[in-house]
């Protein structure tokens, strides 16, 4: 499966033009299967959508097998039928498991000679043995830039000369028990996982544009369960994080604050919420059903600056927490003054405007780019995350990427005869 790429790192060969490539996001909120057809190299189209309501499923953990596989099943089944093709394999999102960035060098030695495909490939594989804790796979391993005895800041060290090889990596991790319980999930919907991508790298690659990528920008994902953050810079992704707060974290304090339920909160906070209040709020009056009242007469009314007031203080704590994340991510120099807004919480009226007082940047609200046969309904920022796991599918990666087979069988004895069988044969 894995073949020399650039920078020799190892890679799943692209997609044929005509073949089908399949996408599955499984999130806190929603579960979403996006099936494509591969017009041309690096450029697809839409052909099938199926979503489904997240169960068994909460905070990015399955907490109900047989709740989650029977969502899982559902939309991929739904993308099945609207694209007229059947998939086995899906390129799937990994949020659970609290992925983890980590900075790791590796030197080689060359004895002078000229650094080869095979130099290379020894220096990304040393990210495998990295020590990021005992229950710890590898998820990806992202070349930043490469060393040659002195020389530093090598693109692409390939024909030049020299006795030591250096390799600046980016290293993200995950829990094992995790992505485990994840590929027995999708396997007992008789799919098969080709590859595993972080949240956050996929939301970048679908909302970020080239200049941003490259000059240095961080992609805010505010999802359902949780927010996710990866911040690039000269083109790579060099962190991820995130926050465990998210819209459905809003949808409950509005439950609790209103004495209704959770649907009735989350209607009412797409429909009349807002991330910041204006004075007339106080003059707008909204019902709220009940919990256990007749629809009726068990109303209360409310002013709208009330619900607003509830939205934004939680809001403000979401925010709040990214910008304590890219300030102890080491990397917040690299930000600059860009963030970009995505996910279905960031659609709240006046999120950007918020957004801008906190974190002190330059916001953007940003969908999908680069997606022909989305509908406007299926491209939004709720969408953001499946679409950049179609990107990721296509496009050329610089990292050593890792199939949902190796990602579970990364560690042990078994992992390591693996290992020894794909670099040696």
């Amino acid at each position: 499966m894995f073949g020399i790429g650039f920078n020799g790192a190892k890679k799943s060969k692209r997609p044929a033009r005509g073949s089908i490539v399949a996408a599955l996001d499984v999130g806190s909120s929603k579960v979403c299967c996006i099936i494509a057809r591969l017009d041309e190299p690096g450029s697809f189209r839409v052909i099938g959508v199926g979503h489904q309501i997240a169960t068994g499923i909460r905070a990015g953990t399955i907490i109900d097998m047989e709740a989650a596989e029977t969502a899982i099943g559902a939309a991929v089944h739904a993308a099945e039928q609207m694209a007229g093709e059947t998939v086995h394999d899906l390129v799937v999102n990994l949020s659970m498991g609290h992925p983890r960035s980590h900075s790791f060098t590796a030197h080689v030695p060359v004895s002078g000679q000229e650094v080869t495909d095979g130099d290379i490939r020894r220096a990304l594989s040393n990210a495998r043995n990295v020590q990021a804790g005992p229950d710890q796979t590898l998820v990806h391993t992202i070349p930043l830039g490469f060393s040659l005895d002195d020389s530093t800041g090598i693109r692409d060290p390939k024909g030049m000369f020299g006795t030591t090889l250096g390799a600046e990596l980016h290293v993200v991790t995950a829990s094992s028990g995790a992505i485990r319980t994840l590929q027995t999930c999708i396997a007992r919907c008789h799919l098969e996982i080709e590859r595993m991508v972080v949240s956050p790298y996929a939301s970048g690659l679908a909302c970020l544009v080239e200049d941003e990528m490259e000059m240095g920008a961080a992609c805010v994902d505010i999802g359902g369960g949780g927010t996710t953050i990866s911040i690039f810079t000269e083109g790579n992704l060099v962190w991820t994080g995130a926050v465990p707060l998210g819209g459905r974290h809003v949808t409950s304090d509005l439950a609790h604050g209103l004495a209704t339920s959770l649907v009735h909160a989350e209607r009412l906070k797409v429909l009349h919420g807002s991330a910041r209040g204006n004075p007339a709020d106080e003059r707008e009056m909204i019902e709220v059903p009940q919990i256990g009242e007749d629809e009726r007469s068990g109303q209360s009314t409310v002013t709208r600056a009330y619900l607003v007031n509830i939205v934004q203080a939680r809001m403000e704590e979401i925010l709040e927490g990214i910008r304590t994340a890219i300030e102890r991510s080491g990397y917040a120099r690299k930000v600059s003054r860009r963030i970009v807004l995505t996910g279905g919480a960031s659609q709240l009226p006046n999120t950007r405007e918020l957004a801008q007082r906190i974190l002190d940047k330059q916001v953007r609200i940003a969908r999908p780019t680069r997606i022909e046969g989305l509908s406007e309904a299926h491209g939004g920022p709720a969408f953001s995350t499946a679409a950049g796991l179609l990107l990721h599918a296509v496009r050329t990666p610089t990292d050593l990427l890792v199939s949902g087979h190796d990602v579970v069988f990364a560690t042990g004895v078994l992992g390591r005869v693996g290992q020894w069988l794909r670099e040696n044969l």
